[in-house]
């Protein structure tokens, strides 16, 4: 590893923290290619991404929980779920140029690994794992706090301002699947001043039914936005978690 104290000063100057043993942050930086073609006594970063993936979730819910007091669990999800999704992360590797101090094998480097967004998400978590483990909880966070400090005013976007339902849902499916939920009455019962009504929702991606909801109100739109409730919950627990 040529330069390499030059390289990880360089880098520990674009996430402002410097590391007490830097063997953590050589770790982090190790590709399993580059250990696989090197004889060299040093673990890849496969164990730091997983600890770093863990420190990076729980410093986020905690940083939002705090942020935005008056939003709610779901909403909260989604905004962690925007957050730490693998673009994001590859995103913010590039901004501090944590691609140029990757080792990786010859054949990896060949291939774009450095280019990769997984690589570069993975890489990035490993390196939060690696302060988490040279320091504490807390420089783990105020690390991410100033890292994610604009993602995290820009996520502010997706906190419902007394929006109804079918509006949050809307939002949801065109974040999760860049598709709109459809409403369609299967069926009006009972006396007109006892009208029950039930709407069937369907998500559509690509053509095929994604989810679809079957619920039932006193009115068209009462239906149709307790089928809004209801889908929230479902995809919140099916797709963000």
């Amino acid at each position: 590893m040529k330069d390499t104290v030059s390289s990880l000063e360089i880098l520990e100057l674009g996430i402002d923290y410097k590391f007490v043993e830097v063997k953590f942050l050589q770790d982090a930086l190790t590709h399993s290619s580059y250990v696989n073609e090197n004889a060299v006594l040093q673990e890849s970063n496969e164990r730091l991404e997983f600890l770093g993936d863990a420190v990076l979730e729980l410093c986020v819910s905690n940083i939002l929980y705090k942020m935005y007091k008056d939003v709610p669990e779901g909403v909260l999800t989604r905004m962690r779920a925007v957050l730490v999704k693998e673009s994001s992360l590859a995103e913010i590797a590039l901004e501090i140029d944590l691609d140029k101090h990757i080792f990786l094998g010859k054949g990896e480097e060949i291939q774009g690994g450095r280019d990769r967004k997984s690589l570069l998400a993975d890489t990035l978590e490993a390196v939060l794992g690696a302060i988490f483990l040279d320091a504490d909880f807390l420089k783990a966070q105020s690390v991410i706090e100033k890292l994610f400090a604009e993602k995290l005013l820009a996520v502010g976007s997706l906190a419902p301002i007394n929006k109804d339902y079918k509006s949050q849902l809307q939002e949801l499916t065109q974040l999760l699947f860049k598709s709109l939920p459809s409403y369609s009455l299967l069926e009006a019962k009972g006396a007109e001043h006892e009208r029950v009504f039930t709407v069937l929702l369907t998500v559509i991606v690509n053509d095929s039914v994604k989810e679809s909801i079957t619920t039932e109100g006193m009115s068209m739109k009462k239906a149709e936005q307790n089928a809004a409730k209801e889908a929230i919950v479902l995809l919140e627990e099916k797709y963000t978690k």
